[in-house]
């Protein structure tokens, strides 16, 4: 049927076809029907491109299960193909068996060993929770309202012992998942102290047989999500100076974590808080981050998909896909190999909605040597800073998978120049954050 492109545009063919191919052991094969199948639009599309991510759901595990052995033994993970599905289920047991110890030692975690019994059955914890206390260890958390809700997490504001003053976040995921409180840990140890506040803070975590709930600290400013849908819901566009300003940050912060081996693997607005200083903002301090400054912008959290390269051989590359729509990287796409790209193009997807209030579609583009670059099809608009603009996407959405530093260190020095250049870039961005800060706390 494929060879006389029978049903050639249902994806049901591909499905059977690599099914067949892979009951046989013919994992490479199945693997070429898989790619055949998505790069004709085979329909449902989706659906196709979900049984292929579980066909590397399973390649992954059989691969791990073979090969996934100490090197020389020291702590990291080697395999004999250079590939690997990070989030798989294999992997992931994989890596926890091999972070126990390491994390067992860590101040703030506890192994309870046990089921929750506290007096609040977790499970029933939602919106409509107020004022529900929360025992964990010696201490009583008091559930002031839900600050967020994923597939198998819910995030709770709460006090702790009674103390309207200190207000805490509270994580509570089924079936328990230490990996977050483990990643929360290396960004202590490897990010700098300066830099340390941009990244989320953890205080504990304690480990159930059924639940994991992680304790960590608390912004109450929303995240870049609710600043970007607080001017679409007017009809408006974020002012451009807003958008150079929250691009350097993300730059400065991918920069840094992928400088230490760390990659963050969910990098979008949701995951991003918004932080504003206690002080007057001032020119000193910009450039640097210092001051003032230095409490004010981004905060990354959601460690959940973190990826800890030191725990891998240093040429590995990653396969399998995120799937959050509007975030998966043109590698995703493809179905290539791919390391830091899962975050640039994550940040280059949140530029674009910060811009254009439209989520990112990219298409190739001819170049003047026979060869095409990806670039977003929205064009850029004619009073916008267009080269800075494009030369931000054409090298983000085509770089290499290897280490990226040097790049995010020009583009974020590219932008930081631009905007010391006009003193009037400086006076508008200190008032639209003076107005969004207002705008954002009084909704």
């Amino acid at each position: 049927m494929e060879e006389n492109k029978i049903c050639s545009d249902h994806s049901l063919l591909y499905e059977l076809y690599a099914g067949l191919l892979e009951a046989k052991e013919n994992w490479q094969q199945a693997q070429m029907i898989y790619q055949k199948g998505i790069l004709r639009k085979a329909k449902p599309l989706e659906r196709l491109k979900g049984a292929h991510a579980l066909f590397l759901d399973r390649m992954s595990h059989r691969v791990n299960g073979c090969s996934l052995q100490k090197i020389d033994g020291d702590e990291s993970i080697g395999l004999v193909k250079n590939r690997v599905h990070p989030w798989s289920g294999s992997t992931m047991e994989e890596l926890l068996k091999k972070i126990n110890p390491q994390i067992m030692r860590y101040d703030g975690y506890h192994q309870r060993n046990k089921a929750y019994s506290g007096k609040v059955d977790l499970s029933s914890l939602g919106n409509a929770s107020r004022n529900k206390i929360v025992k964990i260890g010696g201490k009583e958390y008091q559930i002031k309202g839900c600050a967020g809700e994923g597939g198998f997490a819910k995030v709770f504001r709460a006090s702790v012992n009674s103390n309207p003053d200190d207000i805490v976040a509270l994580k509570i995921q089924k079936p328990a998942f230490p990996w977050e409180f483990y990643m929360y840990r290396q960004l202590d140890q490897r990010i700098s102290t300066k830099q340390r506040s941009s990244f989320g803070v953890v205080h504990g975590m304690d480990v159930y047989s059924d639940y994991s709930i992680l304790v960590c600290d608390y912004l109450c400013h929303g995240t870049l999500h609710d600043v970007i849908n607080s001017y679409v819901i007017v009809g408006k566009s974020m002012e451009e100076v807003l958008c150079i300003y929250y691009t350097t940050e993300m730059l400065y912060m991918l920069e840094t974590l992928h400088d230490v081996g760390i990659i963050h693997g969910d990098f979008k607005p949701d995951n991003l808080l918004v932080r504003y200083s206690r002080d007057d903002l001032s020119e000193d301090g910009f450039e640097d981050r210092t001051g003032s400054w230095g409490n004010q912008g981004l905060c990354l959290v959601d460690w959940g998909k973190g990826i800890d390269l030191h725990l891998f051989p240093d040429d590995i590359e990653f396969v399998g896909d995120c799937r959050t729509s509007g975030f998966r990287c043109i590698q995703m796409q493809e179905n290539k190999p791919w390391r830091f790209q899962v975050d640039t193009y994550g940040l280059c997807a949140i530029v674009h909605l910060m811009l254009h209030n439209s989520y990112m579609e990219i298409e190739k583009k001819a170049t003047s040597d026979g060869g095409y670059i990806y670039l977003p099809k929205k064009p850029f608009k004619r009073y916008w800073n267009v080269d800075l603009w494009r030369e931000l996407f054409s090298q983000l959405l085509n770089n290499s998978p290897h280490n990226d530093k040097k790049l995010l260190q020009n583009l974020r020095e590219r932008f930081q120049d631009y905007f010391c250049s006009n003193r009037q870039m400086f006076k508008k961005l200190k008032d639209l954050l003076a107005k969004q800060r207002l705008s954002m706390c009084s909704s």
